[in-house]
């Protein structure tokens, strides 16, 4: 199953993550299979491929509970149904 995660990287206590599409046995740093945006918690920046978010979408892939909470702020949702 195709899983709209975060991937961490960044220095100890200055964390940041990258919305990516994996496969939800991969490991949580693993090969993503693509990158669809960023968001840094500390500054609350998020940046995201909406195109490539909404196409996942459609293709089944079903965010995380946090993925989820980003993409209903940014009204991605919205675009999924229309």
């Amino acid at each position: 199953m195709i899983k709209l995660r975060l991937k961490r990287y960044g220095k100890k206590r200055e964390v940041s993550y990258r919305i990516v599409a994996m496969n939800s046995r991969d490991r949580r740093d693993g090969r993503p299979l693509e990158e669809l945006g960023f968001y840094n918690p500390r500054t609350d920046e998020t940046r995201l491929d909406v195109p490539a978010i909404v196409k996942r979408l459609k293709d089944g892939a079903q965010p995380t509970d946090t993925v989820r909470s980003i993409l209903q702020k940014a009204n991605v949702f919205e675009q999924v149904n229309a």
